[in-house]
């Protein structure tokens, strides 16, 4: 696809500065750089400001306050405009207000903190990724992911003493059995199945009423993406799958995944769905889809914008996908 990396999270082309995390006195020196700046997470949501609808990742100096209440050390994140980036975690502060929505499906909470300016406010990254530019987005995605695998990942899976922070937050190194350990991603298929003028949509349990989307799964070891993505259609919703090509990918931290997503064509349309897997699934003629999208068909919600999901969907109805 043309406009494969157009995708939310993708394509800002950040420069991760993969060669200095294992340079301490190099990460020392960006440390005490004036120019340096952090990104600050709150429970996996990032520091953001909004006013007059328009919202941007904040980047604090790193002589801010606030950060005398980080758990751990900084992780860096790469270079902007020949700067260092690094990312904190707060999760320990308890803020003054109702926390009910944390973890929800859809939060709108924001949490502020009282040393931030009032525009300020930690908010959950799915409901401002599609406001944010996509530099601010791939360094928000990032610092969730990376975070979110050390909040998990504090043990050694070898031996299970505790592992240590190295190369910048980038690694774990178990000082008990010498084993190392990098930051997880977990591969994901995401299909647009189409047959004919239809498309194949379902919804999981739990999900707002009414929202449907593309079907997905994990690719298993030792497994092919496009034999992943026959394998879990004919699993969830018992629809065969031909013909079948990658178009695009996206970065999705929630909690690591790489979503890979790909165009098949059903040889089947017969739906016999497992209730393990989904909720329900559905042809839908691209009209209706079309309809969806416009707000004019109740009783069916298109995929939220932001996801690889609204992205096919969008370029298959505007016939792009090439």
């Amino acid at each position: 696809m043309r406009s494969a990396e157009q995708v939310t999270f993708g394509g800002s082309g950040l420069d991760r500065a993969a060669e200095l995390r294992g340079d301490i006195p190099a990460i020392a020196a960006l440390l005490q750089d004036a120019a340096t700046r952090t990104i600050l997470m709150w429970k996996g949501k990032p520091l953001v400001a909004q006013s007059d609808g328009a919202c941007a990742l904040v980047r604090l100096p790193l002589d801010h306050p606030i950060l005398k209440e980080a758990r751990s050390m900084p992780i860096l994140l790469g270079r902007e405009d020949g700067a260092a980036r690094f990312a904190h975690d707060i999760s320990d502060w308890v803020p003054d207000t109702d926390l009910s929505q944390i973890g929800a499906f859809v939060d709108k909470s924001v949490q502020t903190h009282p040393t931030l300016p009032a525009d300020h406010g930690f908010a959950e990254l799915r409901g401002v990724m599609t406001v944010l530019s996509t530099r601010d987005a791939e360094l928000a995605a990032t610092a969730k992911a990376i975070m979110g695998w050390h909040e998990t990942h504090g043990f050694c899976a070898r031996c299970g003493a505790p592992s240590d922070v190295t190369q910048a937050g980038w690694q774990r190194v178990c000082q008990a059995c010498g084993g190392s350990h990098f930051p997880r991603t977990d591969p994901v298929v995401i299909m647009l199945i189409t047959h004919g003028n239809k498309v194949l949509l379902g919804r999981s349990p739990g999900w707002p009423e009414g929202m449907y989307s593309c079907l997905a799964g994990f690719v298993e070891p030792g497994e092919a993406i496009e034999a992943a993505v026959r394998r879990e259609v004919w699993e969830e919703a018992g629809v065969r799958v031909g013909e079948v090509r990658y178009l695009s990918s996206q970065p999705w931290p929630f909690p690591a995944s790489l979503m890979f997503g790909c165009h098949g064509i059903a040889t089947s349309e017969e739906i016999t769905i497992d209730p393990n897997e989904i909720e329900d699934a559905l042809w839908v003629s691209r009209e209706e889809v079309m309809d969806a999208v416009a707000g004019l068909r109740t009783g069916l919600l298109p995929a939220r914008k932001g996801a690889i999901a609204h992205f096919l969907l969008r370029n298959w109805l505007a016939d792009t996908l090439e």
